[in-house]
């Protein structure tokens, strides 16, 4: 059974690494729009893997390995950069016409390779070891792991650095600050207490030092989960602790169902008391700009008052 968990562990770290878009008003008749300047290159980073890279020229093919990171890119601008992508990516719509280069665990080495990318996007955990691969291929890598909100407002910058994209990059960080701050004043008082279910058979969640319990403490929760990563949970640790609401994501990793029929369950008061909800797991699982919008579907679930629900 150890050895179950920690397996199940290890992949719902890369799962959840998946865990990866004007004119200018006021202008005479006539007169062109000013054109936003080129940003300078080279321009040199220090990523998640606490690499140095050196981006020598603004990128024009870009391969993105990680569902977050897509979803950055197109959010910044660049999604007719874009030349690969995974199987996984799935935001925005248009993606899905973008070559595919594997799966988020087993990227195509060959198939990227063939689209001649000027800078790969991937993560960390198990997308490390193709770093080097990939490094051979000619093209710059960069990995990006966020693991808090303020990481994921530095990973959109630094993706922002990478493509020559930095007045997208802190319009679109500026813009989910406010959100956050909007939320935040909505829900002051009291955390509530609760518990976020991310899969099952066995049940596991998110505790400390994880983006999931981040995002949490944003919306005005109090995680019950005090241990740090992603840890397994029984029905006697959840009666035990006994959460006010009952939060469970839904997707490809997660498929809740009939929570509150589960033997035992009733003795915990978010199922006694119907407060269980079903969170997209694209929203607050994937480090990116859509997370701003994950914060406030739990803060929804854990205030329903404070938004007139």
């Amino acid at each position: 059974m150890a050895r179950q968990v920690r397996i199940i562990a290890l992949l719902l770290t890369a799962a959840l690494a998946l865990g990866a878009l004007a004119g200018c008003a006021g202008e005479p008749a006539g007169k062109p729009a000013a054109e936003a300047p080129e940003a300078a290159f080279p321009v040199t980073i220090t990523d998640d893997a606490g690499r140095e890279v050196t981006i020598a020229e603004k990128p024009e093919r870009i391969v993105s390995l990680a569902p977050a990171n897509t979803e950055i890119v197109a959010e910044l601008g660049a999604l007719d950069r874009l030349v690969g992508v995974t199987t996984y990516c799935d935001y925005p719509p248009e993606v899905a016409d973008i070559e595919k280069v594997g799966d988020f665990v087993g990227p195509n080495l060959e198939a990227i390779a063939a689209l001649d990318p000027d800078v790969v996007l991937l993560t960390t955990g198990v997308q490390a070891e193709a770093i080097a691969q990939l490094e051979a291929l000619g093209a710059s890598v960069v990995a990006i792991d966020p693991q808090s909100l303020d990481e994921v407002y530095g990973a959109i910058e630094m993706v922002g650095a990478v493509i020559g994209e930095t007045d997208a990059a802190a319009e679109t960080v500026g813009s989910m600050r406010l959100q956050v701050e909007d939320i935040g004043e909505l829900v002051e008082g009291a955390p509530v207490r609760c518990f976020l279910e991310i899969a099952q058979d066995p049940l596991f969640t998110a505790g400390a030092g994880t983006l999931l319990n981040d995002l949490i403490e944003h919306a005005g929760g109090e995680n019950i989960v005090t241990e740090a990563g992603y840890v397994a949970y029984s029905v006697e640790q959840l009666v035990q602790t006994d959460p006010d609401v009952y939060l469970a994501t839904m997707g490809s990793m997660s498929t809740p169902s009939d929570i509150t029929g589960r033997p035992g369950f009733g003795e915990i008061s978010a199922v006694a008391n119907e407060r269980v909800y079903l969170l997209d797991d694209n929203l607050v699982s994937r480090p990116g700009p859509r997370v701003a919008e994950g914060i406030r579907q739990i803060a929804e679930a854990l205030h329903p008052e404070a938004f007139g629900q």
